[in-house]
């Protein structure tokens, strides 16, 4: 039997995704939640074998969960499930050492095939989106200045991005002059715009 933690902060969709898994004979739903912030300490109540994790989920994004989760459960797989298909996004979830990586809106049979595979240990990848990622361009954006444009995007000014990353906000001036000219951005807004629709910033 494959325990299954669900996070997913959609009600009608969490509720559709556990009908779902709940139909295959060797599944058992352990848990469902909706904060990202959740998913660890419930992982280590209910010892799931698989994570099932929405990328963008209140409290904590999906990735930075799945991340947690690897370091405190290693033998728990991550498998990301989401609507957002850029290949920035799915190089970051390699990068987070995630077992899978599927589109919402897969066909039902790939999300049981997909759970099935990474809890064998196996590394789940939809086929159009790791050639997207393989032809798809690498962030210009170091990771300072993706740190600070995190912060922007949440709309932190100068100042406060300089108190909390421990910078001049001389600097952070700076690193924003460097985030839009290497994004080839009108202004800071237009340069969050840029980096979400390639898969470069969760927020």
């Amino acid at each position: 039997m494959i325990r299954i933690l669900l996070a997913e902060d959609m009600h009608m969709v969490r509720g559709a995704l556990v009908a779902l898994l709940s139909l295959q004979h060797d599944f058992k739903v352990v848990a469902e939640i909706e904060r990202g912030d959740e998913v660890l300490s419930t992982a280590l109540l209910t010892a799931p074998d698989v994570a099932i994790i929405d990328l963008d989920l209140p409290g904590m994004d999906g990735l930075t969960a799945a991340t947690r989760l690897h370091e405190r459960i290693p033998s728990c797989k991550t498998l990301i499930l989401t609507s957002l298909g850029q290949p920035g996004t799915l190089r970051r979830a390699l990068a987070s050492q995630v077992n899978g990586y599927l589109l919402k809106d897969a066909p039902p049979d790939h999300l049981a095939h997909a759970v099935r595979k990474v809890a064998a240990g196996q590394r789940v990848i939809d086929p159009e989106l790791a050639l997207a990622a393989w032809d798809g361009a690498e962030s210009p954006l170091t990771g300072r200045e993706t740190e600070v444009l995190k912060l922007t995007a949440e709309g932190a000014e100068a100042g406060e991005i300089a108190a909390s990353l421990h910078l001049s906000t001389g600097t952070v001036r700076n690193y924003l002059t460097a985030i839009v000219s290497k994004l080839n951005a009108r202004n800071r807004v237009d340069a969050v715009r840029i980096a979400r629709d390639s898969g470069w910033l969760v927020t």
